[in-house]
């Protein structure tokens, strides 16, 4: 019932911090709630992993727009390229996309979850299936954790639980409890890189619209620009999803509206000059028509319902007036937000931790000695692209590096 470093979690960070310590030498025993270890890991990227970004470190820290700084030493120590070379060595084929996105080459996660468990085996990491419910501690040190039904002994312990984000793949907040106990700050976890409810109807008349190469910024009450992107988003049943809008949710604060440039390449005047050209092709037919080489046709009867214009008006009789106002929607189609999806259905969680409670060279914490942390439990969080995971890698490292320290 010992071991030289406890990991609880099973998850990237958990698996990465075991992996780290056991090849120090020690004698690992990682715990894993689930009947079987990576999960969540499973479905992230829609089912391919997006396991990185090839960046630099920079760049990384410039999209973790929550407490980037504090993880400086730890993306310092395994940067994006450490991280790539791991699974190439181990056996995991990786590939660059758009964005400097990483994804194994097979297009599948289980490729990357099955080359962690071999490195796992490979340097003697133990699993256990059980949930830990307690971290035990003596006079501010830790002595071990204690399952439903036992008590195991070690003097380092990772925790790697994740957050609460996709609840049935066992992220269901057991890490916060265990550390609020010790006396530990959580700054309350909501959902982050999560959809957007939206008010009216219009969003959800347009349901499984996805529009590609658009620019978005999402700003207050006050018109303050809080985030700007450009890429992809979907129009669904409840509002907004796609990856500009789960960026953009990471900076929702209060009343805001998302307003989309539909066609970001042209400037007012030359988009003007495009309409003024459509509606001469197709001056003999219906405004519902003649816009269909402009606009994906679900999308047209919402726009023209916005400028209070007759779907069976005839292009030719269009104004000038009706005209300069479908530019300007264009390039501003506005879409208020009235809230976050629940943060079950969020890709990652914000909140845990709270950062000035754990070293940020070693992931220990300040408040018991022996207490390390990884991944989505610490409050930090990214857009997408790559760099959630990279935080994981990058704390489970320094964790694992630091709990196989003397």
């Amino acid at each position: 019932m010992k071991a030289d470093v406890i990991v609880i979690g099973g998850g990237p960070a958990g698996m990465f911090a075991a992996i780290t310590a056991a090849k120090k030498g020690k004698k690992v025993l990682l715990f894993e709630r689930n009947d079987r270890l990576g999960k969540k890991l499973l479905i992230t990227g829609k089912g391919r992993c997006n396991v990185t970004n090839n960046c630099d470190i920079q760049e990384v820290l410039q999209n973790i727009p929550r407490n980037g700084r504090f993880l400086y030493s730890a993306m310092a120590a395994m940067p994006p390229a450490s991280v790539m070379k791991f699974f190439e060595f181990n056996g995991c084929s990786l590939k660059t996309e758009r964005g400097n996105r990483v994804f194994p080459v097979s297009d599948k996660s289980v490729s990357v979850l099955n080359c962690l468990c071999d490195a796992m085996r490979r340097a003697f990491v133990s699993v256990k299936n059980a949930r830990v419910r307690e971290i035990v501690t003596q006079d501010g040190v830790v002595t071990g954790v204690k399952t439903d039904y036992e008590y195991y002994q070690a003097p380092k312990v990772i925790l790697a639980t994740g957050g609460v984000s996709y609840p049935t793949t066992g992220s269901t907040g057991d890490g916060y409890e265990m550390v609020r106990a010790l006396g530990h700050t959580i700054v309350p976890p909501e959902g982050s890189l999560v959809p957007l409810e939206t008010a009216g109807r219009d969003c959800q008349d347009m349901q499984g619209l996805s529009l590609r190469n658009v620019a978005v910024k999402l700003v207050n009450e006050k018109n303050k620009v809080l985030f700007r992107d450009f890429g992809e988003l979907l129009f669904t049943h409840f509002g907004i999803s796609g990856p500009t809008v789960l960026s953009a949710s990471a900076h929702l604060k209060g009343t805001c509206r998302l307003i989309i440039d539909l066609k970001p390449a042209l400037e007012e005047s030359k988009l003007d000059a495009r309409i003024l050209r459509d509606l001469e092709m197709y001056q003999n037919r219906s405004m519902e028509n003649a816009l269909t080489d402009l606009l994906p046709r679900s999308m047209i009867p919402i726009v023209l319902r916005r400028l209070d214009i007759d779907p069976s008006l005839q292009a030719n009789s269009l104004t000038r007036q009706q005209r300069r106002a479908l530019v300007e929607l264009l390039k501003a189609f506005s879409v208020e937000i009235t809230g976050k999806r629940p943060v079950a259905e969020a890709i990652i969680t914000s909140g845990g931790v709270k950062v000035s409670e754990i070293d940020p060279k070693t992931m220990e914490s300040k408040r018991i000695a022996g207490l390390y942390f990884a991944g989505e439990i610490i409050d930090c969080d990214a857009y997408t692209g790559g760099f959630n995971l990279q935080i994981a890698w990058a704390t489970a490292y320094a964790s694992g590096l630091a709990a196989a320290m003397p």
